[in-house]
């Protein structure tokens, strides 16, 4: 397991902001974000490199940030990334929210790592191979020649079985976020969760691939491997409503 962060010590945070949730389950729901720094893989198509690909932030205490989200008039908070789970203070934050701030929680993860955080939903992402970046693309991404490395240890960590399994026994409440590109991710989908016990179909989202709104086709095909399965289609609200901006 990464090496985290002492729950007694502040935590890296990229941003917290209030927003309506755009995506899974809860899309629409007004909520507190708090986004940690910091991620064990990278993805080629981050939509918040300023959390993976070049983490920026400032560490923030636990005190602090459950000041701001008892101001922030909302009754759901959604912690994500980055990848929260890397970090052990995640516990403390979590449990706090929800015991003494009284929000409904929802934690956004890859599933790769298996903490046992306070989550009313765990949204899991698990990592598909469309996520993995070739050694060019690492390097433009991460800025420097070292970065190249990444395409190595993103392929080699994005799925953690053992960790996925056990994160779907402990939480009740959950939602699966595919990233999909074409029938190729469907395929996968399907050999990962075959490795899988005690997910229900529509717990299983499909999200287009993009920070921009997918086209017509795009959607449709979607829609169309959706209602087959008895999958559900996962847009991006925010996207739609303010585009792809920081802070939203």
């Amino acid at each position: 397991m990464p090496r985290g962060v002492d729950v007694d010590k502040p935590l890296p945070i990229s941003e917290t902001f209030v927003s309506l949730q755009g995506e899974g389950k809860l899309t629409g729901v007004p909520s507190w974000f708090v986004r940690l720094s910091g991620c064990n893989l990278r993805c080629v198509w981050c939509d918040t490199p300023y959390a993976s690909w070049r983490p920026e932030g400032t560490t923030r205490s636990i005190d602090e940030l459950l000041d701001e989200a008892r101001g922030s008039g909302a009754r759901h908070a959604v912690v994500t990334g980055g990848e929260p789970m890397m970090f052990d203070g995640v516990v403390e934050l979590t449990d706090r929210l929800a015991r003494e701030a009284s929000m409904h929680v929802t934690i956004e993860t890859a599933g790769t790592i298996d903490r046992a955080a306070t989550a009313h939903l765990l949204s899991l992402s698990p990592k598909l191979a469309n996520s993995t970046p070739t050694a060019e693309q690492a390097v433009q991404l991460g800025g420097t020649p070292s970065d190249a490395a990444w395409a190595t240890r993103h392929e080699s960590r994005r799925l953690h079985v053992t960790a996925l399994q056990s994160l779907i026994n402990r939480y009740g409440e959950r939602q699966f976020k595919f990233v999909v590109r074409g029938s190729a991710d469907i395929a996968e989908i399907d050999a990962l969760l075959d490795r899988l016990d005690g997910w229900k179909p529509d717990e299983i989202m499909l999200m287009p691939e993009g920070v921009i709104l997918p086209s017509q086709k795009a959607k449709d095909w979607l829609v169309q491997t959706c209602l087959q399965r008895g999958w559900r289609y996962c847009g991006r609200l925010h996207i739609e409503l303010f585009g792809n901006t920081r802070g939203t």
